[in-house]
């Protein structure tokens, strides 16, 4: 069915939400999955340097490195491309990896914002979906607290 899958992640548990479903349907089609981690940074400020926005980047990237290994070694066939890009610029980062990759899908967790709410405060997903080379299967935050 899929020939590639892009799971794309920013190491949270939104994202971690959308990794089986992604693991899923590469395994099920014996497709290859490409793993996009994008770091994002500040734009400059008056002493030039831009900063990542995530205090904790290097945690989040190991977490996310220890997720590929897992998927190689359950039988995915799992490579990471780390990509950077300002803030904001996440969406585009991981459609022109899309692109790059041939990829039939990009597999993305949500946040679970409102319209409102995503417009406001931006939304990669949001984003993807107009600006994605392929379909983009967003898979929604639940709810754990059964609200």
């Amino acid at each position: 069915m899929f020939k590639k899958v892009i799971w794309a992640t920013d190491g949270s548990i939104y994202a971690d939400r959308a990794l089986p479903l992604a693991r899923t349907l590469a395994s099920e089609s014996g497709a290859p999955m490409v793993v996009v981690y994008c770091e994002e940074f500040t734009l400059p400020g008056k002493g030039g340097g831009s900063l990542p926005i995530h205090a904790n980047e290097g945690a989040l990237e190991e977490k996310v490195q220890s997720q590929v290994s897992e998927l190689s070694g359950d039988g995915v066939t799992a490579t990471l491309e780390m990509v950077k890009s300002k803030v904001g610029g996440a969406a585009h980062a991981i459609a022109d990896v899309a692109e790059q990759e041939g990829a039939d899908l990009i597999v993305v967790g949500t946040r679970g914002h409102t319209v409102l709410g995503g417009l406001l405060l931006g939304s990669v997903t949001q984003r993807l979906l107009h600006i994605a080379p392929c379909p983009v299967l967003a898979v929604p935050a639940h709810d754990d607290a059964g609200a």
